[in-house]
């Protein structure tokens, strides 16, 4: 694990958006195509708008959510409707992109496509992960009742999730799909988030999600 403290938020993401361009771009010249998947909610924000202005060969780029609510692309929720907003627009438009949710398109055989989708772009070049103050990452929570499915090396590579106290059911990446990322960015703002990732060392994965990836990742915090 490699822990980069920075000076303000602005240069994290300044710093973090140069890297996972260098590893994608990287990814294009040896293998022809890269993928990447990056976290939803607010925190990483930031950095996709700078990745959008970024010149890259976008049209070999697929990028995914590492997970995803079970709500259309237009809610207000929709992880995949914010990534569209900051992301994939100006020179990333082009880029492909696999939902994890597919909305009305009913429940048979639903998972084993996304399944599939994701599948064929695996592995993850490039691996962009939050983390929540219960030690969360993607929607690997403490106390699911799907977490030892979703953490177990068998694991299929998409596992759908409650989530606890959250109002809908989650489609996630599995632990062996996170963890075989070929580059892992771990991102965390605050002190408590700190606090709460120090706090988890030695911790079994159940207990601390995060501790499952926490030795393969590049941890970037600013307060």
């Amino acid at each position: 694990m490699e822990f980069i403290e920075y000076a303000d938020r602005e240069m994290l993401f300044l710093s973090l958006a140069n890297k996972v361009a260098g590893e994608l771009g990287q990814a294009l010249r040896s293998a022809g195509h890269a993928t990447l998947a990056v976290a939803g909610g607010t925190t990483p924000l930031p950095l996709y708008d700078l990745l959008s202005a970024v010149e890259l060969d976008w049209e070999n780029v697929t990028v995914m959510l590492t997970d995803e609510r079970c709500v259309p692309e237009d809610h207000p929720r929709s992880n995949l409707g914010q990534v569209r907003r900051r992301l994939l627009r100006a020179a990333a438009a082009p880029a492909k992109v696999v939902p994890l949710y597919l909305h009305n398109a009913g429940e048979v055989g639903r998972i084993e496509r996304i399944a599939e989708a994701v599948t064929a772009r695996l592995p993850l070049s490039t691996l962009v992960l939050g983390m929540g103050e219960d030690l969360h990452i993607a929607s690997l929570f403490p106390g699911s009742p799907q977490l030892a499915e979703a953490l177990s090396p068998s694991a299929p590579v998409v596992v759908e999730v409650k989530a606890p106290g959250q109002p809908e059911p989650r489609v996630s990446l599995s632990l062996p799909v996170l963890r075989d990322a070929m580059n892992i960015h771990l991102v965390m703002l605050g002190q408590p988030k700190r606090e709460a990732f120090e706090s988890s060392k030695g911790l079994p994965a159940d207990l601390a999600p995060v501790r499952a990836i926490a030795d393969n990742a590049t941890v970037h915090w600013a307060e």
